[in-house]
């Protein structure tokens, strides 16, 4: 099975569509004032859904690798972009920062290069 897509709820879509777009995905369908989706560089995507209300702390994370975390969030900073955490290494060899979107969804920019599928405690 493959990861085709995940659907996060959203209170504003305008709004959530502007931060998206903001963050450099590219917006593949518009249907105000409900729903859009995005596409990822890898071809995965996502979508918004809005909901009436906020749907709370889950404790669902969306993880988004970039090849350059540390320049990308110093430029998504200085475009007005708020994180909750600058990049810091991990003990499981990922160098992650995270942010929320407007709707209050956990979002994590990570590098993790070939650590990420190829862990050195992977399965075999």
């Amino acid at each position: 099975m493959n990861l085709n897509q995940v659907t996060l709820p959203c209170t504003g879509l305008e709004v959530s569509v502007n931060f998206y777009t903001r963050l450099g995905f590219r917006q593949i369908v518009s249907s105000p004032p409900r729903y859009a989706r995005f596409e990822c560089e890898s071809g995965t995507t996502f979508s918004l859904h809005t909901v009436p209300h906020r749907v709370g702390e889950t404790g669902i994370v969306v993880y988004f690798e970039v090849v350059n975390l540390d320049s990308t969030v110093a430029r998504l900073q200085e475009s007005g972009i708020i994180f909750e955490s600058m990049p810091r290494d991990q003990s499981w060899l990922w160098r992650e920062s995270y942010l929320k979107d407007p709707s209050g969804n956990m979002l994590c920019l990570y590098h993790a290069g070939s650590n990420r599928r190829y862990p050195p405690w992977r399965l075999k």
